[in-house]
């Protein structure tokens, strides 16, 4: 079913990408079938835990909730002080990054399938500890920062909208962009708080 939903959310961004007025009506879909996949992720995380008899307060989903609220509310911040402003260079840059971070989970996905799990990058290595589980959150935070600054860009794209007189089903299009990094960001931090109850409840 996870897989089913993956597809149809990769499917509908595809969709919307350079096609607006799609926004509007695709939008709240892939909402709904991101939130399925998300939930569905939480689940998960939480059963291995439980599992393995580690408890996190208030639950995977809740921490993981806090850790994006904050990330969200950090990074308007910035923002709006001028810090970081989103500019092209800063597109540019940002959107390398997430490309080589999309065909690393691209090709992690892939062979998945022949029984291969990728070093690091998979939820596997937190299971093993010591020097993979760490080196495996190093590159959680690290694509967590990532997926956390594509929210300037966003603020950036509702900012000049509004400032250009933009049409209205652009703005239907720029809070497709805020959920989907919503759903990136909230995706990582879902690992972030799993690996970080593996370490620590391991330590107790």
């Amino acid at each position: 079913a996870n897989i089913a939903a993956l597809v149809v959310v990769l499917g509908i961004f595809f969709a919307l990408r350079g096609n607006p007025a799609r926004a509007m009506f695709l939008g709240p879909i892939y909402s709904v079938v991101e939130g399925f996949l998300l939930g569905g992720v939480a689940v998960m995380l939480q059963g291995i835990l439980t599992a393995q008899g580690i408890e996190v307060p208030g639950g995977i989903a809740l921490q993981a909730f806090v850790v994006t609220i904050a990330i969200l509310l950090s990074m308007l911040t910035l923002y709006s002080l001028g810090v970081l402003k989103g500019g092209q260079t800063f597109t540019r840059i940002l959107s390398v990054a997430t490309l080589g971070i999309f065909l690393m989970y691209l090709i992690s996905f892939v062979i998945g399938f022949f029984g291969i799990s990728m070093p690091f990058l998979s939820l596997g290595s937190a299971m093993e500890g010591g020097t993979s589980a760490m080196i495996g959150l190093g590159i959680n935070v690290l694509i967590l920062g990532v997926a956390s600054l594509w929210f300037i860009v966003d603020f950036r794209q509702v900012e000049d909208l509004v400032a250009s007189g933009a049409p209205k089903r652009m703005e239907w299009y720029a809070a497709f962009g805020l959920m989907v990094t919503l759903a990136w960001v909230y995706f990582e931090a879902l690992k972030l708080v799993f690996r970080l109850a593996l370490l620590f409840g391991r330590r107790d």
